[in-house]
């Protein structure tokens, strides 16, 4: 057990020799020491936002579990979220990520993988952006997804719209366009209808490339544009979440440059990769933060 202070707070650290990648040997001291390196640029993108811990207390080989009632053992600064959940019927208390304390305090837990809302927790039925997982059907890979997404960041400039992508960290990619102006999900030009008929816009026009149907048959060698993401009652991995794979990947903001080179190759950052990236090139992500843009009717 290690006690360490972390912005004011004292926090006891446990197991920190324990293996949770076996095959790259990458320790939970390793996890924490990467979420300390990348918190001043991850919490603000998790600031505000319920978030869905995804743990693997015996590292990435063995059983997982989601939690989205924030544990009771948590410290008393640890903010959350009273949240009321229309699809479970029950009142959820989300942990919020709004400091390194509190980002130490889940990796500790052994939150491999952080997965917020597309909305702030006030209010929980605005999203601040749209977002597009591409999701490659095999043998279809991330060559396809940067396909996908150049088709749709040219979509989108004709809409005059920025969009910023980010690899997933597993097999494919995810394109963000942030909002930061008043919408909604469900409603008429809300976003989740103005994200499937992006996604059937473009199954229409590269019927070879696209599906919008997430049916497991129609995948095959092609890239699902999962809509679907663009519900309250979803999230999807964070931006520099470590993944639980076979080795600490970690869901990366690219250039569109990147993207067109479309290399499967250097689309893959672990969490290493990542910290020098940062340091190198500072957070790709940033506009996604304040950039206010209007969702327009579409369709």
């Amino acid at each position: 057990m290690s006690l360490v202070d972390i912005g004011g707070h004292q926090l006891k650290l446990s197991n920190l020799d324990k293996v949770l990648y076996p095959a790259a040997g990458f320790t939970k001291g390793e996890v924490i020491d990467y979420y300390v390196r990348i918190a001043p640029v991850a919490v603000p993108h998790y600031a505000g936002r319920p978030m869905t811990l995804k743990r693997y207390p015996n590292g990435v080989e063995d059983k997982f579990f989601f939690e989205k009632n924030c544990p009771s053992h948590r410290p008393s600064w640890m903010t959350t979220a009273p949240t009321w959940s229309r699809h479970s019927k029950r009142t959820i208390e989300f942990c919020l990520i709004d400091s390194t304390a509190a980002l130490v305090w889940t990796a500790n837990l052994a939150a491999l993988e952080l997965h917020p809302s597309l909305s702030r927790a006030e209010p929980l039925d605005r999203p601040t952006m749209v977002v597009f997982d591409l999701d490659p059907g095999p043998p279809a890979d991330i060559r396809k997804c940067c396909e996908v997404a150049c088709h749709l960041r040219d979509l989108f400039d004709h809409l005059g719209l920025q969009s910023f992508p980010k690899t997933s960290g597993s097999k494919g990619l995810q394109v963000y366009v942030p909002l930061n102006t008043p919408a909604t999900y469900e409603d008429a030009g809300g976003t989740k209808p103005f994200a499937l008929a992006v996604a059937q816009l473009l199954e229409r026009q590269h019927p070879e490339l696209v599906v919008s149907n997430m049916a497991k048959e129609l995948r095959t060698n092609k890239v699902l544009v999962d809509w679907s993401q663009n519900d309250e009652s979803k999230t999807t991995i964070g931006v520099y979440s470590l993944r639980a794979r076979e080795h600490p990947t970690v869901s990366t903001p690219v250039t569109w440059d990147e993207v067109a080179g479309a290399d499967p190759d250097a689309l893959r950052f672990t969490a290493g990769d990542v910290v020098d990236r940062v340091e190198r090139l500072g957070d790709l992500f940033a506009p996604t933060l304040e950039l206010t843009q209007t969702l327009p009717r579409f369709g």
